[in-house]
This record gives structure tokens, sequence and C-alpha cells, in this order.
């Protein structure tokens, strides 16, 4: 049977996983296996497994349980090695690479942020800070909402605006809560979101990152932020780890 992996960590972690329920239907019993100085979380891999929130969610609490006992680098979901020996055998063959990874991420969690913009809040900014946009809505307004050709140029203007709005307060995001963070990780602009951040925070920083958050609420009500973490590094374990597929080597790109 074929061995699916959830993350790799110090064999000598004390791994709170005995008794967490891992991916399939019936939940598969999460084990570890031991190569030196490195140990892989792992369990029997079902046979067909797809990416159903059930499965997600066990994917997450078992990275959850192991993070309590240390760091832990996780693998992406759905990885899956041909046997038990294959994942030692990396674990082997990786040693070095994967030691200086959990070294760079002892102490560590990733927090992401997501920002978008209040529809209604960001308007009143943009006309604010525009005396054009200003004008012409003013003008607009007087002659009973102007003519077809006024409409359409007062919406192009404000679409403008806020797409420069957008790119401004994403690059303020990060310059404002970057020296938080160990590292910083930004997700492609076509996630949805004005701003998709990733920040490595050491434990210690936690209190004092999330404060910096809640500062640049009150500072910024045209603003909605969400964070969710603290999490395991995904964003900071090797980019190989994006690409992980159901093959011996693909565990072996998953983890370099």
């Amino acid at each position: 049977m074929s061995t699916y992996v959830y993350g790799i960590t110090h064999a000598s972690h004390a791994l709170l996983v005995k008794d967490v329920d891992g991916v399939g239907d019936p939940p598969r019993p999460v084990r570890v296996l031991r190569e030196g100085e490195l140990a892989a979380i792992v369990s029997d891999a079902p046979e067909e497994l797809r990416p159903k929130r059930r499965d997600l969610l066990a994917h997450q609490r078992v990275l959850d349980a192991a993070g309590e006992a240390g760091v832990v680098l996780p693998i992406r979901f759905a990885s899956v090695s041909p046997t038990d020996e294959t994942v030692t055998t990396v674990l082997a063959e990786r040693a070095d690479h994967l030691l200086e990874r959990l070294r760079t991420l002892e102490g560590k969690a990733e927090y992401n942020l997501k920002a978008n913009h209040n529809e209604e809040t960001v308007l009143q900014v943009v006309v604010a800070d525009n005396d054009e946009i200003r004008s012409l809505a003013e003008a607009n307004r007087r002659a009973g909402g102007g003519s077809q050709e006024d409409k359409v140029r007062l919406g192009e203007m404000i679409a403008a605006a806020l797409q420069v709005r957008e790119a401004a307060d994403a690059d303020m995001l990060q310059r404002e809560l970057g020296p938080s963070a160990e590292a910083v990780s930004a997700a492609p602009s076509s996630t949805g979101w004005l701003a998709n951040l990733s920040f490595l925070i050491d434990h210690g920083s936690a209190t004092r990152f999330l404060e910096a958050v809640d500062q640049l609420r009150r500072q910024h009500p045209h603003l909605e932020l969400r964070v969710n973490g603290p999490l395991p590094p995904y964003s900071f374990v090797d980019d190989a780890s994006e690409h992980a597929e159901g093959t011996a080597e693909a565990f072996e790109a998953a983890a370099e």
C-alpha cells in the first residue's frame, strides 16, 4: 500500500499524533517513520483521494497536532509515496537540507493576511483624494446626474483611481507589517484579494504582529483585513513542495 505524507520533523520530537485521524474514509491511523535525525508523519494512503473538506481538514489537524511538539515542514495535501521505504530513503538522502530547513523554521509560524476594500468607504476616500473626480461628481450632481458621457467618464476615472489605490494599499501593508516578520511571501495578484500576504512570525513576536494589524484596521477603515494563524509555514517551505504528485519522485521534490 502507498504512503501518504503529511510533514517532516525531528525524530526526537514527542509527536502528538496517535489519537488524530488521518485522511480517508474510514480515516487512516497516523504513524511516524524515523530515519536518523528525521521523522516523517504518514499514514496509509486511501485508494482514491480528492480535495474534499473532510480530508483537507484531516491533513491540517495532523499538522497542527504535530506542530505542538515542535517545528514541522508541512507537505502539500495529497503527496503520496509508493512505500514507507521510499519515504525513509528520501529522509536519508535529503537529511542535511531538511535539517537546515527545520532549523530555519524553528519557533516560527505562518500568519496569512488577506485584504480587500470596503466598497462604500474606499469610494469616499478616492473621491476625497482626487480633485478631478470630486469636481466631476459635483458637476454631475448639480446637473441632475449629468450626461451619459459624463457618467461614463466619471465611472472610468473612479475605476482607475481604485486600481491605483489597491496597489498602493497592498504596498503599504507589506511595508508596515514586514518589519515584524522573519520573511514575507506574496500570493499572485489573481487571488481575488488586493493583498494576500503570508508572514513568517517568531512565536515571541506574534502578539506585536497582531497588534500592528489591529492598528492598521483603525488607521485605514476602508480596508477589510482578515488574519489566519498561527499556521504551519506552508509558504516558507521550498517551492518544490507546491508540485508534489503521487510518485516517489514527487515526494522527493516536495522534500527539496
